[in-house]
C-alpha cells in the first residue's frame, strides 16, 4: 500500500490548520475600520498621481461571495468597469450561494492556476479563502474588497463598516428622542462586517437608554430567514419601533413580515449595501433607508488599485470607499452612482 497520498493529504491539512489559526490570530490585531494605515479612495490621485499605464494583456481574477445577492452583482459590475477603463481584463466569478465556502477557495485556487497578476478576494467568512492567499501571495497581489476580512490579504479596499451602523444609529437617535424598541437583524455570526456594523450600532444607540435593543438575531444574510425572524419579533414585540439590518437582502425580507403585520410605515426598517431593489423598495415608501456602499464604485476603486499597485506604487494597506446612508429625501443625489 502507498502511503504517499496519505501523508500528502496529512501535510496539507496541517498546513491549512496553521494558516488559518495564524490568519485568526493576526485576525485579532487587523481591523479596516481602525487601521492607521488607510486613505479614502478620493485621496489616490492627489496623493499617487496618475494611474500607471497596465502591461497588455494582464488579466485579474474576481472572487465574490455569490451572485445571488445582487450587491455582488453590482460589485462585478464596477469590476468590469474598471476593467474597461485601466486597460485590463477581469474574470469575476462567485459560487452559487453565500455559504458554499469550500467552492468559494476551489475557485479561487482555480484563478490562481491561471496565473492572474492580482486577486480581488471577498471572502464568505474572515477565515476560508486563508489558504488561497498563502498559495497565491507567493505569485499574485491579493486584495480583499469588503465585507469578510482576510487579514492576511496584502491591502484591503472598502467601506468602514463600524460607520454604517452609526449613521442609522444616529438617525435613530434625531428621530426617537423619548425612546423605543429596535430590533437588530444581524449578517453570518462571525464575519467581520456583520459584527462592525452591529457594534456601530449598538454603540451609538447606547447614547439614549431609552432606545432599547430588544433582539439582536443573525438572519445568515437570507431573505427568507429575515422574514421569519422579524414575523416572530413583530409577534413578541407589536409596536416596535424599527428594524436594522446587516445587508439589504434580509432588509426586503423583514419589509414583507412589516407588511404582513401591517406594521408599514409605523415600523422603520433599514438595510445596508445600497442594491437596486432598496431603491426600488424606497421609492415604494417601503423601505425606510439604506446605507448604501456603492458597489459599482467599490470594484472600480479596487481595479484601480490593482493597476497602481502592479505599477510599482506603494499604498496603504487600507483603502477606503464611501457610503451614505439613503433614503426617499436624498435619494437622488446618489442615483448616477447606480449606473
Amino acid at each position: 500500500m502507498n502511503s504517499r497520498p496519505r501523508t500528502t493529504q496529512l501535510k496539507t491539512a496541517a498546513l491549512t490548520l496553521t494558516v488559518l489559526l495564524t490568519g485568526a490570530a493576526v485576525a485579532q490585531t487587523f481591523s479596516p475600520d481602525t487601521e492607521k494605515s488607510r486613505i479614502e479612495s478620493s485621496q489616490l490621485a492627489a496623493k499617487f498621481g496618475p494611474i500607471p499605464k497596465a502591461a497588455a494583456g494582464v488579466q485579474i481574477g474576481g472572487v465574490m461571495k455569490a451572485l445571488s445577492n445582487e450587491y455582488w452583482q453590482l460589485l462585478r459590475s464596477g469590476y468590469l468597469k474598471g476593467a474597461d477603463k485601466y486597460g485590463v481584463k477581469v474574470d469575476a466569478q462567485a459560487p452559487s450561494n453565500e455559504s458554499d465556502q469550500i467552492g468559494q477557495l476551489s475557485m479561487m485556487n482555480t484563478m490562481i492556476g491561471k496565473g492572474y497578476k492580482a486577486l480581488l478576494v471577498s471572502p464568505q467568512s474572515d477565515v476560508n479563502l486563508l489558504p488561497g492567499i498563502e498559495r497565491a501571495g507567493k505569485t499574485s497581489l491579493v486584495i480583499n474588497v469588503n465585507d469578510a476580512v482576510a487579514p492576511t490579504a496584502q491591502h484591503f479596499v472598502g467601506n468602514i463598516q463600524y460607520d454604517n451602523g452609526v449613521s442609522v444609529g444616529n438617525y435613530m437617535l434625531k428621530t426617537f428622542p423619548k425612546g423605543g424598541q429596535v430590533a437588530v437583524i444581524e449578517g453570518q455570526a462571525g464575519v467581520y462586517a456583520a459584527k462592525q456594523r452591529t457594534l456601530g450600532f449598538k454603540t451609538t444607540l447606547a447614547k439614549n437608554p431609552a432606545l432599547k435593543i430588544v433582539a439582536s438575531v443573525p438572519a445568515d444574510w437570507d431573505r427568507q430567514k429575515a422574514f421569519s425572524t422579524a414575523r416572530d419579533l413583530l409577534r413578541r414585540y407589536p409596536d416596535l419601533t424599527a428594524f436594522y439590518c446587516n445587508n439589504d437582502t434580509m432588509a426586503l425580507g423583514v419589509v414583507e413580515a412589516v407588511k404582513s403585520a401591517g406594521r408599514l410605515g409605523k415600523t422603520l426598517v433599514f438595510g445596508t449595501d445600497g442594491i437596486n431593489a432598496a431603491y426600488d423598495s424606497i421609492k415604494k415608501g417601503e423601505l425606510t433607508g439604506t446605507v448604501d456602499s456603492f458597489p459599482i464604485l467599490t470594484g472600480e476603486v479596487a481595479v484601480e488599485v490593482a493597476v497602481r499597485l502592479m505599477g510599482g506604487q506603494k499604498l496603504p494597506k487600507v483603502i477606503a470607499t464611501p457610503q451614505a446612508l439613503v433614503m426617499k429625501g436624498n435619494m437622488a443625489q446618489y442615483e448616477q452612482f447606480k449606473k
